[in-house]
């Protein structure tokens, strides 16, 4: 699709009879005319825009008649409609109380008749675990769609069979964080759902195997944004530990360790280093790391960094 769009705008953009750029938008006509030779290039064009026209915001809004955009994070992409669930007509007034009872049982009937079938039982619930476990992470929107096709993708190819659904669910979350560079590890991400941080690791690398995802080792420096602000931690601190992560991964010193373990380290020392010094304890707890492992990695990084930092 990319391919033909490309190659379409290719050809609107030079005259293909006499290779002149200068094209004209013919707009009542709908037609592409070359300014240069004369020839039509396209002819019939479909104006996409609106109909009508509105000259101020407040009109925009009233004349609009599309409704939300599709999304993936619900079984049928929210293109179904739905009953509100508050007893409000269209005009914003109270539905009368002898007709509440039937509204009730339309809308019991019309959540019904959304699901089909077993497929899309099991989807909606899926979908409805993943908002449940995204929510309780904070993350965003757009790791909640990416999970939700990354699972949709898994449903596609049958991969659901013999695993369990919420398995399969933090896996997808796992690797969408991963994807749109937020990334949680497999602790949090095995603590908000049902199941263990093994059968969540199992899963992903299962799924990253069959839909060929790949996906770049994570950085610590994706940590420290989160961490320095769950801490309280400056803008300053921030960069000093970016800084101190960045000399120690052209040193070599973060391959073979745990991001969440440099990253603690790296804010540890910044923290020191510029007066806001926080305990290895209360690092180690946000960074869900050990205060040992917090020890090894500051040792290994003010030793090999000549940082001149003492404990």
């Amino acid at each position: 699709m990319k391919q033909d769009v490309s190659e379409i705008e290719k050809i609107e953009t030079k005259c293909p009879e006499c290779g002149s750029k200068k094209l004209i938008n013919d707009h009542e006509r709908g037609e592409v005319v070359c300014g240069a030779c004369g020839l039509v290039i396209d002819d019939n064009i479909v104006d996409m825009g609106p109909e009508w026209r509105a000259f101020d915001h407040e009109q925009r809004d009233k004349r609009t008649r599309v409704g939300a955009p599709i999304t993936y994070t619900i079984h049928d992409k929210g293109l179904s409609t739905m009953i509100d669930w508050r007893n409000k007509d269209i005009y914003g007034r109270d539905i009368p109380a002898r007709n509440r009872a039937q509204w009730y049982r339309l809308r019991k009937w019309q959540r019904k008749i959304r699901i089909s079938g077993a497929t899309e039982r099991n989807l909606a619930f899926a979908l409805s675990e993943l908002d449940r476990d995204s929510s309780r992470l904070g993350l965003p929107r757009s790791v909640r769609e990416a999970a939700s096709v990354v699972y949709r993708n898994a449903v596609e190819n049958k991969l659901i069979r013999g695993r369990s659904i919420e398995g399969v669910v933090a896996a997808s979350l796992y690797a969408a964080c991963r994807r749109c560079n937020v990334p949680r590890t497999l602790d949090e991400i095995a603590e908000v759902s049902r199941v263990s941080k093994k059968e969540v690791g199992r899963t992903y690398r299962f799924l990253t195997r069959e839909l060929h995802i790949k996906l770049p080792p994570t950085s610590p420096v994706d940590y420290v944004p989160r961490f320095a602000s769950e801490l309280g931690l400056s803008g300053e601190v921030q960069s000093k530990a970016i800084e101190i992560i960045e000399k120690a991964m052209e040193k070599g010193l973060t391959s073979g360790r745990g991001p969440t373990g440099v990253a603690a380290a790296a804010l540890y020392i910044a923290s020191v280093l510029l007066g806001e010094r926080k305990t290895q304890r209360d690092v180690a707890d946000i960074a869900g790391v050990t205060e040992v492992t917090i020890r090894n990695r500051y040792k290994e990084l003010t030793e090999q960094l000549d940082m001149g930092v003492t404990l």
